[in-house]
C-alpha cells in the first residue's frame, strides 16, 4: 500500500442514523430479503445448468445475471447486516477498496449483459428465423466475455486512480458500504481526475449500453406491431417487458447516482438507492425475469419431481 495512505488505516461506515429498535428490525427483514435473493438466484442457476430445454442464449444470459446478482449482494449486505447489529463499523482500507472494486465491476457486467440480452431479444423477435445462426454459442461467449473483462478492466481504473490519493480527513464514510463516491470525499487532494473518469465511464456504460437497448427494443416493437397473432403479441410483449422493467430501474437509478450533479441533500437519497441496489435489485431480478416464466415453472417441477422420487 502506498506510504501516502498511512494517515487513514480504516474507514467507518456509517449507514443509517436509527434507532437500535429499527436497526434490529432492519437487521432481520434485510437478513430474510438476501436469503430469499439468494434461494432465488441460485435456484435459477441451478435449474439453468440441470435442465437441458434451458440451455438457450436467453437463459445462458439470464444465468450470469443470477451469478452477478448473487455475488453483488454478497459483496454488500453481509457488511450492511453487521453493522446493524454492532456498534463497531469501521472497516480497514484494503477491504473497503477491494468492496468498491467489485461493486463496480459487477454494477458495470450488469449493464453490458442487459444490452446483450436486449440483443438476443432483438434477433428472436425481428430475426427468428436466423437466430440460431446469429445467437450462436460462440457469440454467446464472446459478449459474455467480452461484458466482464471490460467491466472489470474500468473497475480496475478507478480504483488505481483512487488507489493514488491520501486520506487524511474524517474516517466516516455517510454511506452503506464503500460507494466509490462517499470514499472520494474523505480523500485531502484534487480529485477532478478521479470524478472525470468516473462521469466518462458513466456515460460509456451507462448512456451508451441504454441507446443500444432502446433502440433494440424501438426494432422489436414495430416487429411485435406485425405480428397477426393476439397470443403471439401477448408472448412478445409480456418476455420485452419483463427486460425492459429491470432495464428502467437499473438504469434510471445508476444516472441519478452517477450523473446527476452532486448536492448536500443526496446523502440518504444514494443511500436508499445503494440498498436497492444491493438488496432490492437482486432480489427482484429472478422473480421479473424467471419464476413467472412458464418454461422456468416447468423445469423446477421437472426437478422436484425427479426429487421426490
Amino acid at each position: 500500500m502506498p506510504g501516502n495512505h498511512s494517515l487513514v488505516t480504516e474507514f467507518v461506515l456509517l449507514g443509517f442514523q436509527l434507532s437500535p429498535e429499527t436497526e434490529v428490525l432492519l437487521f432481520w427483514v434485510f437478513s430474510l430479503l438476501y436469503t430469499f435473493s439468494l434461494l432465488a438466484n441460485g435456484t435459477i442457476f441451478a435449474l439453468i445448468c440441470l435442465d437441458q430445454r434451458l440451455q438457450t442464449p436467453m437463459y445462458f444470459f439470464l444465468s450470469h445475471l443470477a451469478i452477478i446478482d448473487i455475488t453483488y449482494a454478497s459483496n454488500n449486505v453481509p457488511k450492511i447486516l453487521a453493522n446493524l447489529v454492532t456498534h463497531n463499523r469501521a472497516i480497514s482500507f484494503v477491504p473497503c477498496i477491494m468492496q468498491t472494486f467489485l461493486y463496480l465491476g459487477l454494477a458495470t457486467t450488469e449493464c453490458l449483459i442487459l444490452v446483450a440480452m436486449s440483443y438476443d431479444r432483438y434477433v428472436a423477435i425481428c430475426h427468428p428465423l436466423q437466430y440460431t445462426v446469429i445467437m450462436s454459442w460462440t457469440v454467446c461467449m464472446v459478449l459474455a466475455t467480452t461484458s466482464w473483462l471490460c467491466a472489470f478492466v474500468v473497475a480496475l481504473i478507478h480504483v488505481l486512480l483512487l488507489q493514488r490519493l491520501p486520506f487524511c480527513r474524517s474516517r466516516e464514510i455517510n454511506q452503506l458500504f464503500c460507494e466509490i463516491l462517499s470514499v472520494l470525499k474523505l480523500a485531502c487532494a484534487d480529485t477532478w481526475l478521479n470524478k472525470m473518469v468516473l462521469f466518462a465511464a458513466s456515460i460509456l456504460v451507462l448512456v451508451g449500453p441504454l441507446c443500444l437497448v432502446l433502440i433494440s427494443y424501438m426494432h422489436i416493437l414495430r416487429a411485435i406491431l406485425k405480428i397477426k397473432s393476439v397470443e403471439g403479441r401477448k408472448k412478445a410483449f409480456s418476455t420485452c417487458s419483463s427486460h425492459l422493467c429491470v432495464v428502467g430501474l437499473f438504469f434510471g437509478c445508476a444516472m441519478v447516482v452517477y450523473m446527476v450533479p452532486d448536492s448536500t441533500q443526496r446523502g440518504e437519497k444514494n443511500k436508499i438507492l445503494s440498498l436497492f441496489y444491493s438488496l432490492f435489485n437482486p432480489m427482484l431480478n429472478p422473480f421479473i425475469y424467471s419464476l413467472r416464466n412458464a418454461q422456468v415453472k416447468d423445469a423446477l417441477g421437472r426437478v422436484l419431481q425427479v426429487s421426490s422420487r
